[in-house]
């Protein structure tokens, strides 16, 4: 039996800090499925890279605030706390832009 907790070991990196990483770290991993929490404090997705899995993604914003660009469409989708949304595999998406205080905590299920 697998527990624990969403808020544990949050890293408090300041947003200053230029060379900080976004933290992607695994909840739970199974065959058809994986639930990732992702820490954001400013952080985008470089310019020009678009992700394109192969896996379905639901994701929610549990804290703070994102912008979430995907291919075609002419907005970005301004995603805040509590907002998700379901991500078909192969559906071209970026991180325009994440809130850097408080921190954007994401959390994320990958499946088939």
């Amino acid at each position: 039996m697998d527990r624990g907790n969403l808020w544990d070991a949050i890293p408090e990196t300041a947003a200053a800090d230029a060379e900080a990483e976004e933290e992607f770290i695994d909840l739970m991993r199974r065959d058809a499925f994986r639930i990732e929490r992702i820490v954001s404090r400013g952080h985008s997705s470089p310019p020009g890279f678009w992700y394109d899995q192969e896996q379905h993604e639901w994701v929610m914003v549990v804290q703070g605030r994102a912008g979430l660009e995907i291919e075609g469409e002419p907005c970005i989708r301004e995603l805040t706390a509590g907002d998700w949304i379901d991500i078909p595999a192969r559906t071209r998406h970026r991180v325009a832009w994440t809130q850097d205080e408080p921190a954007t905590i994401w959390l994320a299920i990958h499946y088939q």
